[in-house]
C-alpha cells in the first residue's frame, strides 16, 4: 500500500473511531515536572506547594514526576541508583524528601501522581555524568557511523547517553528501579520514557549481533547484511526487516516485562509509555506502539511485523504531538515541513499532514485502533511567544485523544502560560 491511500484508509478509520469519545469534560490534563529542569524550582516544601497551588487553579488533574532523568540518577534513596542531590549550581538539603513531599501535598489537592522514569538511557553526554561513565560504560550503546563502530559517549553531539536494550543485565536492572518506585510509593501511575534505541544506526554491539543471530537463526554478514552506509543513506541489506522486527520485539519483551512487575507489586497502578507520534518513521527506534491488530504495509516491515505491538499492554500511552503546525491545513498550505523544528529522535523533514498536532493525534488514535487510551503530549517551547497557538494546540489535542499531557513545567513557569493553561483547561 502506498502512503497516499494508506493515509485515506486513516482517515476512513478515524472517522470512525471519533464516534467513540466524544466531549472533553473530565479528561485526564497531565503536566510533567521534568527531573532537571525543576530540580532548584521543586527543591523545597514552599516551592513544591507553589506549584501544586497553580496546576489546582488552572484544572491539571494529574501530575508527572519524573525521578530518573537521562544521567540515570533518581531522586529518591535507592537500593540500586545513585542519588542526584546536586544539579547545576543547587543542592537539596538531605533531610528534604522530595518523592515523599510531593505525593503528599499533590494528595491534598486531589491529584492522581505519576512517577516517570528515563528507561534505556543512564548518562548525560554534556557532562560526562551518570551511571555509563561512573560504573557501567560497557552499557553504552554502539553506534554504527561512516567511521566504524562507537561507544554513545563518544557522539558529544548527542546528550543522551542510551544504553542497549537487548542486554539482559541492563533489562533486570531497569526492571528492579520500576520495581522499587511501585513498591516504595503512593502513586496512580508509572509512566516510562526512552524504552526504545538510540535511532537506526544503534545498536551495533558484538552482543546485539550474537542475539539477532540467535533470533534468526541464521549467521550474518555484519552488518552488510542489514544496511550499509553511503553517503548520508543507508542501503538496505538482506535482512534489514528482520532487523527491525527483532529490535521491536526486544523492546515489547521488555514491555511486558514491566507491565508484570508493575502489577505483581501493586494491580492498581496504572502502566503507561511515553513516546514520539511520528510513526511512520518511529520504526527506526526500533519501538512499535501501535495496536497488535494494526498491519503497517510499509517497505521496511516484515509481513508480521504486527506482532511487536505493544498497546494491548498498556493502561495509557502518551504520544508527543511535537509540531509547531497544530492543524492539517497548515501544513497543506506551507508543505514540506522546516528541518530545524524537526528535533526529536526519528522525525524526518515531510510535508505530510501528520506532522501537525492534528494529523499526529489521529495518526496514534488509528493505529493504536481504540485498544489504549491515549492523552496526547505537547512541548510547550515550540509556541514560545506565542500563547494563541499554544491554546488552539492544547483545545486540538484535547478534542482528537483522551487528554492531554502538557511537557513540561519548566517552560509553563518560564514564557507564564499559567493563564492560557486555565482558559483552555477550565473550559473543558
Amino acid at each position: 500500500m502506498n502512503l497516499k491511500n494508506f493515509f485515506k484508509l486513516l482517515l476512513i478509520i478515524g472517522s470512525f473511531n471519533a464516534l467513540s469519545f466524544c466531549g472533553d469534560k473530565g479528561k485526564t490534563k497531565m503536566l510533567w515536572f521534568d527531573a532537571t529542569a525543576n530540580f532548584k524550582r521543586l527543591g523545597s516544601y514552599d516551592g513544591i506547594v507553589r506549584v501544586l497551588d497553580k496546576c489546582a487553579e488552572v484544572g491539571i488533574t494529574d501530575i508527572i514526576v519524573d525521578v530518573k532523568p537521562i544521567s540515570g540518577e533518581v531522586l529518591y534513596d535507592s537500593k540500586y541508583a545513585p542519588k542526584m542531590k546536586t544539579w547545576d549550581d543547587y543542592t537539596r538539603p538531605d533531610t528534604f524528601d522530595f518523592v515523599k513531599t510531593i505525593i503528599s501535598e499533590a494528595r491534598k489537592r486531589n491529584f492522581k501522581v505519576h512517577i516517570a522514569l528515563n528507561v534505556f538511557c543512564e548518562g548525560h553526554n554534556y557532562y560526562d555524568r551518570g551511571v555509563v561513565y561512573w560504573k557501567h560504560p560497557d552499557w553504552a550503546t554502539i553506534v554504527y557511523t561512516k567511521d566504524g563502530f562507537v561507544p554513545i559517549t563518544q557522539q558529544k553531539h548527542k546528550y543522551s547517553a542510551m544504553v542497549n536494550p537487548a542486554l539482559d543485565q541492563i533489562q533486570e536492572y531497569e526492571l528492579k528501579i520500576i520495581e522499587e518506585v511501585v513498591e516504595n510509593f503512593d502513586i496512580d501511575g508509572i509512566i516510562l520514557d526512552r524504552v526504545r534505541y538510540d535511532g537506526i544506526y544503534a545498536d551495533f554491539s558484538d552482543s546485539s549481533r550474537a542475539k539477532f543471530e540467535a533470533w534468526l537463526g541464521k549467521e550474518v554478514k555484519f552488518p552488510e547484511d542489514i544496511f550499509k552506509i553511503e553517503g548520508d543513506s543507508i542501503i538496505r541489506g538482506k535482512y534489514f526487516k528482520e532487523w527491525l522486527k527483532w529490535r521491536a520485539s526486544v523492546i515489547k519483551s521488555f514491555i511486558k516485562k514491566a507491565r508484570d512487575v508493575v502489577k505483581r507489586v501493586k494491580p492498581s497502578v496504572l502502566f503507561g509509555v511515553y513516546v514520539g507520534s511520528w510513526y511512520l518513521s518511529y520504526y527506526e527506534l526500533g519501538v512499535n506502539w501501535a495496536s497488535e491488530k494494526f498491519k503497517p504495509k510499509f517497505d521496511w516491515a516484515t509481513d508480521d511485523y504486527n506482532q511487536t505491538g505493544y498497546a494491548e499492554l498498556l493502561d495509557f500511552l502518551s504520544p508527543g504531538l511535537y509540531f509547531y503546525e497544530v492543524t492539517k491545513k497548515e501544513v497543506e498550505s506551507k508543505g514540506m515541513i522546516d528541518a530545524s523544528k524537526l528535533t526529536e529522535p526519528g522525525m524526518k523533514p515531510s510535508k505530510s499532514v501528520w506532522y501537525s498536532v492534528e494529523g499526529s493525534a489521529e495518526l496514534v488514535k488509528n493505529v493504536t485502533m481504540s485498544v489504549v487510551p491515549v492523552y496526547g503530549g505537547l512541548y510547550v517551547e515550540q509556541y514560545k511567544g506565542e500563547p494563541e497557538r499554544f491554546k488552539k494546540a492544547m483545545k486540538i489535542a484535547l478534542e482528537k485523544t483522551d487528554g492531554l499531557m502538557i511537557f513540561d513545567l519548566v517552560h509553563i513557569e518560564n514564557y507564564q502560560l499559567w493563564d492560557a493553561l486555565k482558559d483552555i483547561l477550565k473550559s473543558k
